[in-house]
């Protein structure tokens, strides 16, 4: 069983020409909506993927709540943990450029409002052996709650750390598994991390310094980890993006399905990683993960 802890947004998406410099006003040519949320992109992630999962969060009273949950639910996953509380569901404005590159704004609405006690509780109904997905879109001290009660109840814990926020180094020591793309984890390391031999360096020592499990998503230069002392890396599938939005959050889902299934440890990180670039090719977060028939078929192919 998966529990995730975290946020359930609508997704408002512009596809522009170009991203705009601050100040400037950009054409764009087509505009669409999805459900998003790196908490519920995680989860459904995690279900494509073949888990058993069970969303916990918030939505509002608003029009979008319904369109939030819609394919949660269609993917069969239990969403009694999601609370509806009075007051706008959250958004994320996402500007996506031809290339596939984005920029993001999060207006957080009712998932501020999980509370440190609906995820104790959550993490209380979980069973030693299960897996706790969470990101940094909650309150941290939900987080905080959810990650002490995993380690007490002794419960996995995946912590993704973003978006980024002055919590990840007061949260990252409590989880078992850290995720990171390379501009978060160069915050979480303080060291320079512009190359792929500065992040494997960066990596070593922090591995060697704190002795946690840790992975860093790389986009099209794949994916280097560093667990039990041994430095790995997973090559990326070679694609031309259509929109990067979602891909970490695919990769955190299906990487926590592998694990919780019990796929050797580097067998889930390939798998995860060839989910995530394939969530590359289609627009929208949700729309874009893949089901795991398709994942399989690729590493097949691979």
């Amino acid at each position: 069983m998966i529990v995730v802890i975290g946020s359930i947004n609508m997704d408002l998406i512009g596809n522009m020409e170009r991203l705009p410099a601050p100040g400037e006003t950009v054409s764009g040519s087509d505009f669409t909506t999805a459900p998003g949320g790196k908490g519920a992109n995680q989860g459904l992630a995690a279900r494509r993927a073949g888990a058993a999962v069970r969303m916990v969060g918030a939505t509002g009273t608003d029009t979008f709540a319904e369109d939030a949950l819609a394919l949660l639910e269609e993917a069969g996953t239990d969403l009694k943990g999601v609370r509806v509380f009075e007051g706008a569901t959250g958004i994320a404005l996402i500007l996506v450029d031809p290339d596939g590159e984005n920029v993001i704004a999060v207006i957080p609405g009712a998932n501020f409002k999980v509370t440190p006690e609906d995820a104790g509780d959550a993490v209380a109904a979980m069973h030693p052996g299960d897996t706790l997905l969470l990101q940094l879109e909650i309150p941290e001290p939900s987080n905080r709650a959810a990650l002490e009660a995993a380690r007490e109840k002794g419960v996995t814990s995946i912590l993704n750390i973003a978006p980024l926020t002055e919590a990840v180094d007061r949260l990252s020591p409590l989880a078992d598994i850290v995720i990171a793309n390379e501009t978060e984890f160069a915050r979480l390391s303080g060291r320079p991390v512009e190359t792929l031999d500065e992040v494997r360096k960066a990596l070593e020592a922090e591995h060697a310094e704190t002795g946690q499990c840790l992975i860093v998503t790389l986009g099209r230069d794949g994916v280097l980890y560093a667990r039990d002392g041994e430095i790995g890396h997973v090559p990326s599938l070679k694609i031309k993006p259509v929109d990067t939005v979602g891909a970490g959050d695919t990769f955190c889902g299906y990487l926590a399905e592998g694990l919780d299934s019990g796929l050797e440890f580097a067998a889930a990180v390939r798998r995860a990683a060839v989910a995530g670039a394939l969530a590359c090719l289609k627009p929208g977060a949700q729309p874009s993960i893949p089901m795991a028939a398709e994942v399989e078929t690729r590493i097949e192919d691979r």
